[in-house]
């Protein structure tokens, strides 16, 4: 976020501290922040513990709103020292910032909200700068565009497996529903074709006829099959961005171009590359 424009020296200084970390003061309040936001969430998992908070209630509260107090003035703060206040307000950490305070306040009038600000967990992601960690994004950056072009293949994929299970659960239910009441309804026998075509398995719903079972058979080996699909796209595309990515050599006497940029020789047919 770009520093406000005329602004006083101090409101400058206080920018660079809340938004940069190329500063000793920059880099303690980041790093105190972290530590807050674990200390946050660490106490909102404690408190799930129904012994713990019977106990210590008072303690949890006290907690709960003095980090949410931090958070919120830590928040305003941010907002008033950027020059585009809504461009930081509607960007993906000014939401998370926003996200990790609300449910204090929303706890107010809907009991038990407040357990949403786990949210807070996603503040961590600003760790990558600073502990100077930014060039491992390159890495991420390789796996997101992976996952961009698997996503037509993934979706075609998801449609086939929706279609498979309904005809599944439905048949299921023409064979089951007379002497099963696990399968009373279509959705419950198309929940029962998910679970089993996932291998998933919780066991809460199982045929008993003979033609059931064998149709349940035919489903999980179906199932093993099927799992491992997405798998074979995403690496496959992982794989091609890898390729691109790095400058390998190719051979001018076989044609093979993935040879180690290192290389001295091609590792199909043995060829020296220099």
């Amino acid at each position: 976020m770009p520093p406000p424009p005329e602004s006083s020296s101090h409101r400058e200084s206080l920018w660079r501290i809340i938004f940069l970390s190329d500063t000793r003061a920059g880099r303690t309040f980041d790093l105190c922040l972290l530590i807050l936001i674990l200390l946050s969430v660490l106490t909102l998992m404690l408190e799930s513990v129904i012994e713990l908070r019977e106990a210590h209630s008072l303690l949890f509260k006290s907690l709960e709103w003095t980090f949410t107090t931090l958070f919120t003035l830590e928040y305003l703060a941010r907002l008033w020292v950027v020059r585009h206040r809504t461009r930081y307000a509607f960007s993906f950490f000014g939401l998370v910032d926003f996200i990790s305070i609300l449910p204090s306040y929303i706890e107010l009038l809907i009991p038990g909200s407040h357990y949403l600000m786990t949210f807070r967990v996603l503040r961590l992601l600003r760790m990558f700068r600073i502990l100077k960690m930014a060039e491992y994004m390159g890495e991420a950056n390789v796996l997101l565009n992976a996952l961009s072009a698997s996503r037509r293949k993934i979706m075609v994929f998801l449609c086939t497996v929706l279609t498979l299970v309904l005809v599944e659960g439905t048949i299921m239910y023409v064979i089951e529903q007379d002497t099963n009441p696990g399968f009373r309804n279509i959705p419950q026998s198309i929940y029962w074709a998910i679970v089993t075509l996932t291998t998933v398995g919780y066991g809460d719903v199982a045929p008993v006829t003979v033609l059931g079972k064998m149709m349940a058979s035919v489903i999980m080996l179906t199932g093993f099959a099927i799992i491992a699909v997405p798998t074979g796209i995403v690496t496959q595309e992982i794989g091609r961005e890898m390729r691109s990515n790095r400058p390998f050599r190719k051979c001018r006497e076989c044609g093979w171009e993935e040879n180690d940029p290192r290389a001295r020789f091609c590792q199909q047919c043995g060829v020296s590359l220099d």
